[in-house]
């Protein structure tokens, strides 16, 4: 964007003190602010946007034009003194030096700060990124003598599983020894599990996705000419047989690979891998399915899976033979191999979800090998995972634009393929359409600038380093890095070089947040801690104090989340990309909301039982998530009521949350007669008000 002021010189995103990336001139020092980002900054929304309403009704003339559209701007009148200037078409301001510092004088509100370093780092001295981009250079030096080395597959691969597995073995031989369990009932759970879950569960996937997603198998005949040729040369290059192709008919991006063995694995792709990528583009997210079939992936993770699942088993079994009183005599040895395997049951969860992220890395690799050109699939993980994808120009339809995000977080059937898929569809999903180009449509380039702006969460957020953690895959900001080292290393330009630096820790923010997502907990543990367990003898329960302390603690701890969580009051009219500014924001930091577009899809592609929808405004695309208590309730809006917003104009209020996939939880969306709304808030504060009475209750009655 350019200045309004200084018509050749660029607008840059500058970080504020607040957490919130605003668009500065270094010359003029004027400052953009779109949609909604103004109430960023302000205590009380409500007194900012009347202001504004009211200010809104006295228009005049100017010369200046709009830094986001290029179409002429208003003179608006603040508070019928202050001389704004107002873009109607995109419902940004724009101000000149010195006007944000009258606005804060008259809002005392209103809080706004640049970050001074921020700014000193993109002063004439040293342009912007310079010092990063220093270190950066030296890094790629490095990197061209010699490729940075991923850890050895092999080595990484039998290190993991033969540790796996000797925690199972030292489990089960406890668990026979000292446990009283039978010989045959601890070999049984090991081979039955793993012939039944290897033999079946590829063919149990097959008939999951022909009956609940939209997908059909095609001869390789029916594939793409390029694609037929690229996945022909590369199985005969690694001797493998062609793999069978799916298509799911969706305009969302997916693809995922799974099966026994490389000789009949299942590669499927989404219609929306087709239409949104370029063809090599869509050769690279296929090179990097076929990566994990050459690797053996599809039976490591298999093997490697069952491990968490027989520990857990093995706990439930000695769990029950405690309750069934057998053996009393070893009842003290069963329960302390329970909570060994329950223990380590945890632990192995862990492992096999950071062997997933390492054979991610090295897929990625295999496709930048195989296809010459690791940038692309760069460019294929940004318009699949970052949502920056738009539709070829000629072929775009409101259908087929459609779907550029994918589900957040939700349990489907895909989960259990969810290790081999092209990005992690519970973490790693899409990020919404962070640099969606205005007046440039589908097909148009993806802006660099704010394509960094998408990593920054991922790079300096600590939430998004505990995302990662429980993610099978890595996030995408880090497979960008290597993926750009592959490139430097070949000698060839790099897709991204994040050349920002990290203007604050965001520690304190996340402690606070996860103060109070686990307050809750503390309030169970912390009566338990003082009064002692015996408190919780059932012969005496009316006469302990310990349980209406619980209740009462209970209920004022769910109370204060809630104020946190869902904060409400007003939802001040913001843009997508006004939100996506933000970042101090996490799934327990939300920010209320309104937005304005069209639902051009559900939030699942293909899948019939979607209640999530996608919307997109004039600035991006934001994923929008519709909750109720009970999950049949959410399950007859899909089937009964979703499909009346299909393409619709719509209104929304929620909380903008990411977690950390940027989403919108609904509170009401509207469409002309249509609305519906989430009693989510309102039965989780109705509960956490009456556990407060209750225990205020009882505890009075007690003493």
């Amino acid at each position: 964007m350019e200045c309004p002021n200084c018509r050749d010189t660029a607008l840059r995103p500058v970080l504020t003190k607040q957490g919130v990336v605003v668009d500065y001139c270094d010359v003029c020092k004027g400052v953009w602010l779109d949609r909604g980002e103004l109430f960023h900054f302000a205590k009380k929304p409500m007194r900012v946007s009347q202001a504004l309403q009211d200010a809104l009704k006295r228009q005049s003339p100017t010369h200046k034009r709009s830094p986001r559209t290029g179409k002429p701007m208003v003179q608006i009148a603040y508070r019928g003194a202050l001389a704004l200037d107002y873009c109607p078409a995109s419902g940004g301001l724009w101000f000149d030096a010195g006007e944000l510092k009258a606005l804060l004088e008259q809002e005392r509100n209103v809080r706004f700060a640049l970050d001074r370093k921020a700014a000193a780092r993109h002063s004439e001295k040293e342009p912007a990124g310079t010092r990063v981009d220093r270190r950066e250079a030296r890094r790629h030096r490095r990197i061209r003598s010699g490729l940075l080395p991923l850890p050895n597959l092999f080595l990484r691969s039998t290190v993991t599983l033969t540790g796996l597995y000797a925690l199972l073995g030292a489990v089960l031989i406890a668990a026979v020894e000292f446990a009283g369990m039978s010989l045959d009932l601890a070999v049984g759970i090991g081979i039955g599990i793993v012939l039944l879950q290897f033999l079946i569960g590829p063919f149990l996937m097959d008939l999951s996705l022909r009956w609940l997603y939209r997908m059909q198998w095609v001869p390789p005949s029916e594939l793409p000419e390029h694609l037929r040729q690229f996945v022909d040369k590369v199985c005969k290059k690694k001797r493998i047989k062609f793999p069978r192709f799916g298509i799911i008919n969706d305009g969302a991006p997916q693809a995922f690979t799974y099966g026994h063995v490389p000789n009949n694995a299942r590669i499927v792709i989404s219609r929306g891998i087709l239409e949104l990528l370029e063809p090599e583009e869509a050769e690279a997210v296929v090179a990097h399915e076929l990566g994990h079939a050459v690797h053996w992936d599809m039976f490591l993770m298999t093997i490697a899976q069952l491990v968490p699942l027989l520990l857990y088993f093995v706990y439930r079994s000695l769990i029950r033979m405690r309750r069934a009183g057998r053996n009393n005599k070893s009842a003290g040895a069963r329960i302390a191999i329970a909570i060994g395997a329950y223990v380590l049951y945890i632990i192995s969860e862990y492992v096999v979800l950071w062997f997933s992220r390492t054979r991610e890395y090295h897929a990625d690799r295999f496709a930048g090998e195989v296809t010459g050109r690791p940038s692309t699939l760069a460019s294929a993980l940004v318009k699949i995972a970052y949502g920056l994808a738009g539709q070829k120009k000629e072929e775009q339809t409101e259908e087929t634009e459609s779907r550029s995000t994918e589900t957040k977080g939700r349990s489907t059937n895909l989960a259990a393929i969810g290790a081999l898929g092209i990005f992690d569809a519970g973490a790693a999903q899409s990020l919404a359409i962070t640099s969606y180009a205005e007046g440039g449509g589908a097909g148009a380039p993806v802006n660099k600038e704010q394509l960094k702006g998408a990593m920054r969460w991922d790079l300096w957020n600590p939430w998004a380093k505990w995302y990662e953690l429980h993610s099978t895959h890595p996030l995408v900001a880090h497979r960008l890095r290597y993926l750009s080292d592959q490139a430097v290393h070949k000698g060839q330009e790099p897709y991204v070089v994040f050349d920002q630096v990290r203007p604050e820790s965001y520690w304190d923010e996340f402690f606070t947040d996860l103060t109070i997502h686990l307050l809750p907990l503390a309030a169970l543990l912390v009566p338990l801690a003082f009064f002692g367990l015996r408190s919780l003898d059932q012969t005496t329960a009316m006469q302990q104090p310990v349980w209406p302390v619980m209740l009462t603690l209970l209920g004022a701890a769910l109370l204060l989340r809630f104020r946190f969580s869902y904060r409400g009051g007003y939802f001040p009219e913001m843009s997508v990309a006004s939100l996506l500014k933000r970042v101090k924001v996490s799934a327990v930091r939300p920010v209320p909301c309104t937005l304005r577009g069209t639902i051009i899809g559900r939030g699942v592609p293909g899948y019939l039982f979607s209640e999530d929808f996608v919307l997109k405004d004039d600035t991006g695309i934001m994923f929008l998530d519709y909750r109720q208590p009970l999950g049949l309730w959410e399950l007859l809006f899909a089937l009964l009521k979703a499909e009346d917003y299909q393409g619709r104009e719509v209104v929304v209020e929620g909380w903008y949350r990411r977690a950390p996939v940027p989403y919108v939880e609904l509170k009401s969306i509207r469409a002309g007669a249509n609305l519906s709304r989430s009693w989510v808030p309102f039965l989780y504060r109705l509960t956490a008000i009456a556990l407060l009475v209750a225990g205020l209750i009882w505890g009075m009655g007690a003493n």
